[in-house]
């Protein structure tokens, strides 16, 4: 395993140890995980597409060991409802910007959003600046960069566990990770639950810059972290310091030896960047 990989955090001990909250919303039933629920300084995770809470499976516990840390299905993936009509993040960011001011008593608040989870953010520092006191921005899409064409396989409901598994296997490391031995059996079981539960499917705004023209309205500092072999980015993260330039960006962070989904293959060292960005 990659020296940063977390070994003794797994999923089983991170969902025993979350308070589950379910929120009736007017678009639906939304679902938090929270860790130290009560402690200050709240800090949000919004999950990449085709994904969930457990997405940040290998981060909750080292970051709440000094605050309260608030991971949700976003509507239409893990056990969160999907809105009616809902196609893209631009039809759910409202909604989950109003839970996230329910459920912290209309203060501000930090949050971390990776891939679609940071484009989410992005439009509600954008559209809804007060709802984030700091906005961290994890291998975010939306920057006109992904050019990159990365071929995937499908999976479908007549194929066995272990069919499905073989495909997972194959592209998470097209997508999500950089090294094979950092995928395990629960790596492979996570992504199965989370692609089984994908609801949200014709999703297109990722692929378009509109990051370029959202972060002219962010008035909240930024981080951005990033694996060095993000396949999305592949040979362009040297300039996408320069695509963030019209925001208040304080950190641009690239983590060595890690893919797309850097906080799960790098945790240890992607969990000391987000604690001295925050502070």
């Amino acid at each position: 395993m990659n020296n940063n990989a977390v070994t003794n955090t797994n999923f089983y001990q991170a969902k025993e140890s979350a308070t589950r909250i379910e929120l009736n919303t007017s678009t639906g039933k939304q679902v938090w995980h929270v860790w130290n629920q009560h402690a200050k300084r709240p800090l949000i995770l919004l999950h990449g597409g085709s994904g969930s809470w457990t997405h940040w499976v290998r981060n909750v516990l080292a970051l709440s060991q000094e605050r309260s840390v608030w991971a949700i299905d976003l509507p239409g993936f893990g056990d969160s409802q999907v809105p009616p009509h809902a196609k893209d993040v631009d039809d759910i960011f409202t909604s989950v910007s109003e839970s996230i001011q329910e459920l912290h008593q209309l203060q501000s608040v930090d949050v971390m959003g990776f891939s679609f989870g940071g484009l989410l953010a992005s439009y509600i520092a954008a559209h809804h600046p007060h709802v984030i006191q700091q906005l961290v921005l994890v291998g975010v899409p939306g920057l006109g960069l992904n050019i990159n064409r990365l071929v995937i396989k499908s999976i479908n409901t007549e194929m066995t566990q272990q069919e499905r598994f073989e495909v997972h296997q194959n592209n998470l490391l097209v997508l999500m990770i950089h090294s094979a031995q950092n995928i395990d059996q629960e790596t492979l079981q996570i992504q199965d639950d989370n692609v089984l539960r994908d609801r949200l499917k014709k999703r297109r705004i990722a692929k378009t810059e509109v990051l370029r023209e959202l972060q002219k309205q962010w008035t909240c500092p930024v981080h951005a972290i990033w694996g060095e072999n993000d396949a999305y980015y592949k040979g362009m993260l040297e300039i996408v310091s320069e695509r963030l330039k019209d925001c208040n960006l304080k950190s641009n962070t690239i983590i060595k030896h890690a893919g797309h989904w850097v906080q799960y293959e790098s945790a240890n060292e992607f969990n000391e960047v987000v604690n001295r960005c925050l502070g």
